[in-house]
């Protein structure tokens, strides 16, 4: 059981998931939490790794650390996206294992499963036919952390859970047109639009991809409520330790544009440009285990959305019209229309 002095690692505390999951821990009063920028541990690093848990000793470790990125990112750098995951799953997990931690959550990504298994997708369905090509590094990198803690589970007794969130956006998302995934990369592009005042927003696909969304904070709330489960009840809900997290709902890319679209009150017109992939044609994850569990997703998509919008407001301040150059730059750098979805 999670117990409020246990010392607990967030790996990944400054990303979307791992500032999520360290503001729920902080409210919920856990005072013992261990933190480290990459500048203070490189976890691809196998030493560093080894140093911080023999001189820490955490109890607790979410590792939520890893290079994540949309379509365009994963497609044209998938030597990054394999290796760098590799070396961070590799050094904690099997750190964790040596120095005693109690209880590990591993965080995967919906995209480990095929590309065209039945929907909604089930945790079972994993290595059961071929994956999506344009982040298959990234979703063999997670499948890897994932056999991982399933092989050091049965052989050690290593207590792990894996956990499979869905499409996650919030506070502390990227907004990078190049390298964000599909709903910040809108709303950036959709508020840049009404800003300067632009008539239309182009987009990637066809926009027919079907997706499911989760609020990191839910994400965060689910890996608490987790946390706090005796490994026999986790046991038996998932012996083979994955777990999907998501909202049992999706939405098309379409219609995600259109709820952007009026929480900017952007009044322009859309263009889908049906030339660039839309990926996985539909992703919705089967999420019988965590609800058999007794927890389910509280924050709607619109109210996320809404949520989102105005902390993106704040931290980047852009209420004001942006410079024609800025706008310049990044239409020539990124083309502004690389946004894809997974």
């Amino acid at each position: 059981m999670l117990e409020k002095d246990d010392k607990i690692f967030v790996a990944g505390h400054r990303g979307l998931a791992g500032s999520a999951i360290l503001r729920r821990l902080e409210t919920e009063g856990f005072g013992r939490i261990l933190t480290r920028t990459r500048a203070e541990l490189d976890l691809t690093v196998q030493a560093q790794v080894e140093n911080f848990f023999a001189a820490e000793k955490p109890e607790i470790v979410f590792l939520a650390a890893g290079k994540v990125g949309g379509i365009w990112a994963n497609n044209s750098q998938p030597a990054d996206f394999i290796r760098d995951n590799l070396l961070i799953q590799t050094n904690v997990i099997d750190a964790a294992h040596r120095h005693g931690v109690k209880k590990f959550i591993f965080l995967g990504s919906s995209c480990i499963y095929p590309k065209h298994a039945p929907q909604p997708l089930k945790e079972e369905y994993l290595l059961t036919s071929a994956l999506e090509p344009t982040n298959e590094a990234y979703a063999i990198a997670k499948i890897a952390g994932i056999k991982m803690c399933q092989a050091y589970r049965r052989q050690y007794g290593f207590g792990s859970i894996c956990l499979m969130p869905t499409n996650l956006y919030g506070t502390n998302d990227n907004f990078d047109l190049a390298n964000s995934h599909v709903l910040p990369a809108l709303l950036r592009k959709f508020h840049e639009a009404k800003t300067n005042g632009y008539e239309t927003v182009k987009i990637w696909g066809t926009g027919t991809p079907q997706r499911e969304f989760l609020h990191a904070d839910d994400l965060a709330d689910a890996c608490h409520f987790l946390m706090r489960q005796p490994s026999e009840t986790l046991n038996a809900a998932a012996p083979d330790g994955i777990i999907n997290v998501g909202v049992g709902e999706d939405v098309s890319i379409l219609q995600l544009a259109e709820i952007i679209s009026r929480t900017v009150e952007f009044r322009g017109s859309l263009e889908f440009d049906s030339t660039k992939p839309d990926g996985t044609p539909r992703k919705l994850l089967d999420v019988c285990r965590l609800a058999g569990l007794g927890w389910k997703a509280k924050i709607s998509l619109s109210e996320g959305i809404a949520q989102t919008y105005r902390w993106y407001k704040e931290a980047f301040g852009r209420d004001n019209r942006e410079s024609e150059q800025e706008s310049n730059q990044i239409n020539s750098h990124h083309e502004q229309n690389r946004i894809g979805v997974y």
